[in-house]
């Protein structure tokens, strides 16, 4: 009998009976891959049960693990939920089997078994970071496998109450023929840990692959299967490294983990806003300092601007790294319409130093600061730091947080914080001295006030 075949996108899980080089779902070329349909199964995860009431309902208390590493333990939301299923992604060699290696290790001081399975290296390529990152005597065990099935037997014999699986990509079950890697087999391999972690009230986590566009690879529903999303991301070329929640059923998303990649493996950056601001120059033009918010943390951000005068008369360029390159163009626009500035013939470069990524409204004005210092040649005081989002007539609006934005700037010695006036009563309320709020109510204000 002749087996049945479709054609199966790879990057949003769209069937076709023919190839054809555009996916008609999802819109990306080439990404079209013959699979055998196969009558999978269908199997629950929770046992049959019956509608109760709400009021009837008993909220059981989550219990959580610590990892260790306290920066992890706030994105996760105070620690790993036991039962939960873990997804993290990032680039090749951005760090994630460290990191899971790191969080294997402390658990396994802690007295916990982890069983780590790893698809991709050998248990000697593994033992060797292992020494790196110091790990002793302890019930961390692990396993070189890529059959799914046998993983889990493994699992089930073993009991841990930490089960790790680096990468979903490499893993394959015998009930489907497709290779590893295949939409199928990653959903498939998913659907098992999910169901495993869920019965036996095991912590599990997954390391996922990213595309070239840097989303998760696999089918979006691969993200709704699972408890927790993690992005792990930073520029190859910066110590840093930043990992943020981008779904947690078990606390708040958009927080966000910064560490440093040391030698001895990841390092929490207990003070981002120090760190970040440790090589700020003193008395340099085209450098603000904006107060900006990740997930809860208050952030302080140096943003750099370098205007100069074009050599392509008519079409002088507008680069941007670390902030939305239209919504600078935007800003620019208000400048020279609001101050009477031009930028005609000038190049306009901007940076968010340190490889940092900002999109909040809030960091609209410390945009604006820097192009207009590195325009007019003239230097942003050292102890000054600014927040607000700043509309399109030139007013300057309120932001969320102005109290936990002041707080970050005292705490690191500014002196003087530049904040859209509707936020001055809030922080009347808080008392706090040792720093002066100047509040402002349009873009012309600013500058004055600056320069």
């Amino acid at each position: 009998m002749k087996e049945k075949t479709a054609f199966v996108c790879q990057n949003c899980g769209a069937h076709s009976p023919k190839w054809m080089g555009r996916c008609p779902s999802c819109g990306e070329w080439d990404t079209l891959i013959e699979e055998i349909e196969e009558d999978a199964s269908i199997e629950f995860a929770f046992p049959p049960s019956e509608p109760v009431l709400y009021e009837e309902i008993k909220q059981a208390e989550k219990k959580r693990l610590q990892t260790g590493i306290e920066e992890l333990n706030r994105v996760l939301g105070g620690g790993v939920v036991l039962g939960s299923l873990v997804l993290i992604g990032g680039e090749p060699g951005i760090g994630k089997s460290t990191l899971l290696l790191q969080v294997s290790r402390d658990f396994s001081a802690q007295g916990e078994k982890v069983l780590y399975v790893s698809g991709e290296e050998s248990l000697e390529q593994i033992k060797l970071r292992g020494e790196r990152l110091g790990i002793q005597k302890g019930n961390l065990y692990l396993l070189a496998e890529t059959n799914l099935e046998r993983v889990i037997a493994h699992a089930e014999k073993l009991s841990p109450q930490v089960f790790i699986l680096d990468s979903v990509q490499t893993f394959f079950s015998s009930k489907l023929s497709s290779s590893p890697g295949t939409i199928s087999q990653v959903r498939e391999v998913t659907n098992q840990i999910f169901r495993f972690a869920k019965t036996n009230m095991i912590s599990a986590f997954l390391i996922g692959h990213i595309t070239k566009d840097g989303s998760l690879a696999g089918p979006k529903s691969l993200e709704h299967m699972v408890d927790c999303v993690l992005y792990f991301e930073g520029e190859r070329d910066h110590s840093h490294r930043v990992v943020r929640a981008l779904k947690n059923r078990f606390g708040p998303v958009s927080e966000l983990a910064i560490f440093e990649m040391t030698g001895q493996g990841l390092q929490a950056v207990a003070n981002p806003s120090a760190f970040f601001l440790k090589e700020r120059p003193v008395n340099e033009t085209g450098s603000a300092v904006v107060c900006t918010i990740k997930g809860s943390r208050p952030l302080l951000a140096e943003v750099q601007a370098l205007v100069s005068s074009t050599l392509f008369a008519g079409n002088p360029r507008r680069m941007t790294i670390g902030c939305d390159h239209f919504r600078a163009s935007m800003l620019m626009a208000i400048v020279e319409k609001k101050l009477g500035f031009s930028f005609a013939g000038e190049d306009v470069y901007l940076n968010v130093a340190g490889g940092l990524t900002i999109d909040e409204p809030a960091t609209d004005l410390g945009i604006l600061v820097a192009v207009v210092s590195s325009l007019k040649n003239r230097a942003v005081s050292s102890d000054l730091a600014v927040f607000g989002e700043v509309g399109l007539s030139g007013e300057i609006r309120s932001v969320g947080h102005p109290v936990a934005r002041v707080k970050e700037a005292s705490s690191l010695g500014f002196q003087k914080v530049i904040l859209p006036k509707g936020n001055i009563s809030h922080l009347e309320k808080e008392n706090i001295s040792g720093i002066n709020l100047i509040g402002v109510k349009n873009v012309k204000e600013v500058i004055d006030t600056i320069f």
